[in-house]
């Protein structure tokens, strides 16, 4: 079976994944997460955070060729991963997630979408260094679609995120662009426009693009469904697959 790292996406922590990774795990994967500099449990002061941060912290968690799945933001942290480690990456999977575009931050791809649904949910802090989400608006956006104890797991665990990262490009992507690389659209997603996210993926392999019928946080909505997906990511004969550019 696999090695798979799970990355969560802006403001969330590896807590996230808690449903995910048990029934990865009963598949006979081996399924974790992690948290990122500054969320979740980790004290990084999130001042000193960067997009180069995420990355060492992902490929601090490789022990062995893993398969790397990136939430929303978490598509730039495995991207720039791969780019700096290649040959320690077997694919890539971006679940509702940025993919990234060389020289293009993840700011300026969000501002690029066809609509702007988290327009008014930043809360900037006065140093402009952190971001928070209004709370009064994390249900509706992130969450309409997940069960109610989740939904207060989030309440309780959603942090501030560090603007630097996402106002940093990855000035290359060839060497993570020739890794095989999947991408699971949200149909029902209130954050990232289903729309956006095929045009997002539409330089991919047909057959690794898929779809699942939640919103934007796949991890509490359909945590089965989406341990299904990754599990068939994984049966393929990922070594041998055509670089997907």
């Amino acid at each position: 079976m696999s090695d798979i790292l799970l990355v969560h996406g802006a403001a969330h922590g590896a807590w996230c994944w808690h449903r995910v990774i048990p029934a990865l795990q009963a598949m006979g994967h081996r399924a974790r997460a992690i948290d990122l500099p500054s969320h979740g449990d980790d004290g990084t002061d999130p001042a000193t955070v960067t997009l180069d941060s995420y990355a060492e912290a992902v490929l601090r968690a490789l022990d062995s060729t893993t398969i790397l799945v990136g939430h929303s933001m978490g598509g730039f942290p495995i991207t720039a991963a791969a780019q700096a480690a290649p040959d320690r990456i077997a694919a890539l999977i971006y679940v509702c997630a940025y993919l990234p575009k060389a020289g293009h931050t993840l700011a300026e791809m969000r501002r690029a979408g066809p609509r702007q649904p988290l327009a008014g949910a930043f809360r900037i802090d006065e140093s402009r260094t952190t971001f928070t989400f209004d709370p009064a608006k994390t249900t509706a956006l992130f969450y309409h679609d997940c069960p109610a104890d989740d939904l207060a797991l989030a309440q309780r665990r959603l942090c501030r995120q560090p603007i630097a990262p996402q106002e940093t490009p990855i000035p290359d992507t060839a060497r993570a662009e020739a890794l095989p690389r999947f991408y699971i659209r949200c149909t029902d997603d209130r954050v990232i426009p289903p729309d956006y996210q095929e045009t997002m993926a539409a330089g991919l392999p047909p057959d690794h693009i898929s779809t699942l019928p939640c919103g934007h946080s796949p991890f509490f909505a359909a945590p089965d469904a989406l341990a299904q997906r990754i599990d068939a990511i994984s049966r393929r004969p990922l070594s041998t697959l055509p670089d997907s550019r």
